[in-house]
């Protein structure tokens, strides 16, 4: 199994991050915490296409232009 997993110092900055963001937001800070403690699974990882079809936005065309017609 593929896992992104972060360094001590990179793992406690999260755990900070958590630290910080969880009176106002303790969803983000849940998975600030999550990140730091497991890393990121990529075999669970899933691309910008699926994503935006799991949300029914159409696929970006061939100019990459999304649907508010910026640039991606």
């Amino acid at each position: 199994m593929a896992r992104i997993v972060f360094d001590p110092q990179e793992a406690e900055g999260l755990r900070a991050a958590a630290k910080a963001e969880f009176p106002g937001t303790p969803q983000l800070a849940f998975v600030l915490e999550q990140l730091a403690a497991e890393g990121i699974d990529l075999e669970r990882c899933r691309s910008w296409e699926e994503l935006r079809a799991e949300r029914g936005l159409p696929p970006l065309d061939e100019t990459g232009e999304d649907i508010h017609g910026d640039v991606a």
